[in-house]
């Protein structure tokens, strides 16, 4: 099962791109470098996007999981500058 301790969670499956991503992006500012953030999201662009740009700015991605219900979540662990 999974090594990590969820820090905290948001849930983004009520606003559309390229908001999705400003506010993973604010929720991961908020943690200490280590912290784990769960984001639920919604299928289609959010799924395809956020992960993608959560990882440009150099978190990393521990896991995506598909809810069976047209949203995902994503697990992020914040890495510092």
């Amino acid at each position: 099962m999974a090594e990590y301790q969820i820090t905290d969670h948001i849930d983004i499956t009520d606003v559309v791109c390229p908001v999705t991503f400003v506010k993973a992006k604010v929720a991961l500012e908020e943690l200490e470098d280590g912290d784990i953030l769960s984001v639920r999201l919604n299928d289609g662009e959010p799924v395809q996007n956020v992960p993608r740009s959560i990882k440009e700015e150099g978190h990393q991605i521990l896991r995506l999981l598909n809810n069976e219900d047209g949203t995902y979540e994503l697990i992020v662990r914040k890495v510092g500058d």
